[in-house]
């Protein structure tokens, strides 16, 4: 019987394995001669918009604010809180930061935007969607690579930037748990004026995804940004996350 179990369990987790090399494989290796961007999540640099982060970018604003040098809870020394309140409801709060300096000239060949996101026990349930991007302008295109953790639709979200709407990648979003560190790591690159979304992970598990959409004629200069929003329910309920080792590698 000893003997019989152990042969059961081995094949078990042998065919588990098997059957599911897309959702455990390892993040690649960042290609040589990549740039990273590291601790942005302490960052002066960042900059918020009124009503941008809104449906249409227009509207009543939230009420929303960050504040940077948390050690509880922390990673590396310290994080960043970002909050959102008020009394408007389905109301978003957008903080983003724009990198000049040293910025790609051409088009990002590869792109990884990684962070660890805290939601407190107590606001679980609470938000609306949590939203990250990142956008390069260059060549006169702006390149748009963003997600939406979707909490009613239980799903993944990518952003058609022309067509301006989220679309569905695909990938359910179970919601985060509470209470304790989750690690976003979301993988792009750029071909022929498009922008595809190659993977996004979630606490170690990996979804492909090669999701395209195609870059938005703009005007000239070059910038790489990061950004983060938080959106609110129904109910305007205020609520805070936090964030730490947020991070941008590009070549």
């Amino acid at each position: 019987m000893l003997r019989f179990s152990f042969r059961f369990y081995f094949f078990a987790a042998f065919f588990l394995f098997l059957i599911t090399p897309a959702l455990i494989a390892q993040v690649p290796a960042p290609p040589s001669g990549s740039k990273s961007l590291t601790r942005l999540e302490e960052s002066t640099d960042w900059d918020t918009c009124g009503s941008c982060g809104n449906s249409g970018g227009t509207g009543a604003v939230a009420t929303y604010s960050m504040e940077r040098g948390i050690t509880s809870p922390n990673l590396d020394g310290s994080a960043t809180q970002f909050s959102i309140g008020g009394t408007y409801a389905f109301k978003n709060a957008y903080w983003f930061v724009k990198h000049y300096t040293g910025s790609p000239t051409a088009p990002v060949s590869y792109l990884k935007y990684e962070f660890y996101l805290w939601v407190p026990a107590v606001f679980e349930k609470i938000p609306q969607a949590i939203e990250f991007e990142c956008q390069q302008k260059v060549g006169g295109y702006l390149y748009n690579f963003a997600w939406q953790m979707d909490y009613k639709s239980k799903t993944w979200r990518t952003f058609n930037f022309t067509q301006k709407q989220w679309e569905s990648a695909g990938v359910s979003f179970a919601g985060l748990a509470g209470g304790k560190w989750h690690h976003v790591i979301a993988e792009y690159h750029t071909a022929n004026k498009q922008v595809i979304h190659d993977a996004i992970t979630l606490d170690g598990v990996r979804h492909v995804v090669n999701i395209h959409h195609p870059a938005r004629v703009w005007n000239t200069g070059h910038y790489l940004s990061n950004a983060f929003q938080l959106d609110l329910n129904g109910t305007a309920t205020d609520y805070h996350v936090y964030v730490d080792k947020m991070s941008v590698t590009y070549k």
